[in-house]
């Protein structure tokens, strides 16, 4: 039986357990990245292992989220993550140098590799044929730490592309299709992996783009095959000696075939306030636009922009229209200097933002109450652009550009026929923001700011849990709501005590009172808790306002783990019928959890309504250690007696 991609990889660099899908592996990590706003913490918990450098061949720390310096936290933060990558041996890409994911693919990312990081789009180098996987930044902290990553050995299903793209419709649209018959929840515990004759008709940032997005899927991972596309684009980054041919066996097996025909797609559209809320953009134009940004990890190469560069020129923004477009990397923005594109978009009218994650993550050009915003990003949830009433649609860079000149939601077909445009054989690097480790690093000093905190201590999971339902919430529940992002809060970061003041804000603005009032509760979600950013924040703050459980029909996979590794006990409804009889302000308990967790079935009590419910955690022996030892760091702590 021959084997996929995915699985030959994971062979290569299997630790521990069998590649079984549902059992619990460990996999060797070769390479691990951090962001702004997961990596101070991931490095205040580096530091508290006691591990004095980076053991993974490469750690790679970016600025690249909050780079607004509003105030003195983000300069202090980024001074911090300077000093930590010289302590411990990591690189640094400095604020402006760009975003990790699209950095990472042109200077780092390696065909055959695994790399691990502490934002959920880390999947997006899987477009270079890596075994890319988004993670709490704790779980990134160990891996530079040179522990294996453990996680559960997951599906591979087949996503087989045949024929090519018509014109006009894109990567993007790929995936927008792919989310929408398979909807948030329909990657998870799979890594999707891509085949057929259409692959070759894709470029590597048109890959990275579907791999990017398959993180809204909840997916594990996605991937591509490294073939001669994969070895002309790390030619083009003068780095072809990293090139490793991968590809399926011919007598590969799947655990589920998926088949699209991308001459059938048309260009899509995804509507508020869910990356699987996907329809034809014919179906919705015609609507009145307020704003358009261009960007993100999504969709900022070079090749992106030079398309929008080439549908604006000699055209100008429609004057109802706020158009803003951000380059991914240092490298785009020369290259897009150097062509002369970057003339033809502001000779339209577009607002150039600096190289930076920017309005995706809410830092930054907030569309207007009520306002219509289209962006190229890959998360739309509900207030994430900085204004809760917006509605943000998903959108490829083409229609993007096809709204900022009409005023409106816009067929790009409208447009007439595309302008064929060039892509550099041979991009200028250019390493000078991106500072190596020193040589001579040991005398070297941690720089902490007032802001940042020290990582707060965790106490052993107590055997008996008792609260009240202090939120009792729906399905799909994103990071999001339960610790927003955005240039007001992102800040904060460093500082767990007042971070943890917003949590479930958007939701609920008196819960972080309320729960330090009751010292403490129980949180009750519907499925895929925990959806979206792989900030572990969201699992940080509650467990500082007291909660030490979350009752759900269903986790994602990120966050869940983020529970475990800060101590939080994340059951699982055997019946979800279960879930409609509890309500906010019940007072739930569960007894004897050592017993009951090493069962695998226990049972809440609901004191409330004098009734019980049968749970389960699906945790492995090794998780349930970590959760009874008060979260991950207690549990390395213990696994390394010299630390």
């Amino acid at each position: 039986m021959g084997e996929s991609i995915a699985r030959k990889i994971i062979s290569e660099h299997l630790v521990e357990g069998e590649m079984t899908s549902g059992c619990e592996i460990a996999l060797r990590i070769d390479q691990a990245i951090t962001q702004d706003a997961t990596g101070t913490m991931a490095y205040l918990e580096f530091a508290a292992m006691g591990i004095p450098s980076v053991r993974s061949e490469l750690a790679v720390s970016y600025i690249d989220h909050n780079t607004l310096q509003a105030g003195f936290e983000n300069a202090d933060d980024h001074r911090f993550l300077r000093s930590a990558a010289a302590r411990f041996g990591a690189h640094l890409s400095r604020a402006g140098n760009g975003i990790c994911h699209q950095v990472h693919l042109e200077r780092f990312g390696a065909p055959g590799k695994t790399l691990l990081g502490s934002d959920s789009h880390t999947p997006t180098c899987g477009g270079l044929g890596m075994l890319a996987i988004g993670a709490g930044g704790l779980d990134v902290a160990a891996a530079m730490a040179g522990y294996p990553f453990y996680l559960q050995m997951p599906k591979v299903a087949n996503i087989r592309l045949h024929r090519q793209l018509p014109p006009w419709v894109t990567a993007k649209d790929v995936i927008l299709e792919i989310l929408r018959r398979l909807t948030v929840k329909g990657g998870l515990g799979k890594v999707l992996e891509y085949s057929g004759e259409g692959v070759s008709h894709l470029s590597v940032p048109e890959r990275a783009t579907i791999t990017n997005m398959g993180a809204e899927l909840g997916a594990t991972s996605s991937i591509f095959p490294s073939d001669e596309v994969t070895r002309k684009f790390l030619a083009s980054q003068a780095r072809v000696d990293m090139f490793r041919e991968l590809a399926p066996d011919p007598d590969a097996v799947y655990d589920e075939v998926i088949d699209v025909d991308l001459a059938q797609l048309e260009p899509l559209i995804a509507l508020p306030h869910m990356p699987d809320n996907v329809v034809r953009i014919a179906d919705a134009a015609g609507k009145q636009v307020d704003q358009v940004f261009i960007g993100s990890c999504t969709n900022s190469s070079y090749a992106d922009l030079v398309r929008v560069a080439a549908i604006l020129k000699g055209r100008t923004v429609h004057p109802d229209v706020s158009l803003v477009i951000a380059p991914g990397s240092r490298q785009v923005f020369h290259a897009l200097a150097l062509s002369g594109a970057l003339a033809d978009l502001i000779a339209a009218g577009a607002r150039i933002l600096e190289s930076a994650c920017g309005p995706c993550v809410g830092v930054g050009q907030a569309p207007p109450s009520g306002g219509v915003s289209l962006r190229t990003c890959n998360r739309n949830f509900e207030g994430r652009s900085g204004t809760g009433d917006a509605g943000v649609y998903l959108v490829s860079c083409e229609a993007a550009a096809a709204a900022a000149l009409t005023g409106k939601i816009t067929d790009p077909r409208d447009l007439g026929e595309p302008t064929a445009v060039d892509v550099p054989r041979r991009f200028l690097v250019d390493d000078s923001m991106i500072i190596p480790p020193p040589a001579q690093r040991e005398q070297m000093q941690l720089v902490m700011g007032p802001n940042i905190k020290p990582f707060p201590a965790a106490s052993p999971l107590p055997d008996e849990i008792m609260g009240e339902v202090l939120l009792r919430l729906g399905d799909n529940v994103t990071t999001d709501h339960i610790m927003p992002a955005g240039a007001k809060i992102l800040p904060l970061r460093s500082n767990i005590p007042a971070i943890s003041m917003h949590a479930f804000e958007r939701v609920d603005p008196t819960f972080a009172h309320r729960a330090l009032a009751a010292d403490g509760g129980i949180i009750v979600g519907g499925s895929n808790y925990g959806q979206g950013s792989s900030r572990e924040h969201a699992a940080i703050a509650p467990l500082y306002l007291g909660i030490r459980a979350v009752l759900a029909k269903s986790f994602a996979r990120i966050h869940m783990q983020n529970l475990v590794n800060f101590g939080l006990l994340p059951l699982i409804l055997v019946k979800d019928e279960d879930y409609d009889q509890i309500r906010a302000g019940d007072r739930l308990a569960l007894g004897q959890i050592r017993e009951q967790l090493a069962n695998g079935v226990l049972s809440v009590r609901n004191i409330t309504r004098d009734t019980v419910y049968p749970v389960t955690h699906g945790l492995s022996k090794r998780q349930i250690e970590i959760v009874l030892a008060g979260g991950l760091l207690n549990y390395v702590k213990r696994q390394t007696p010299s630390v």
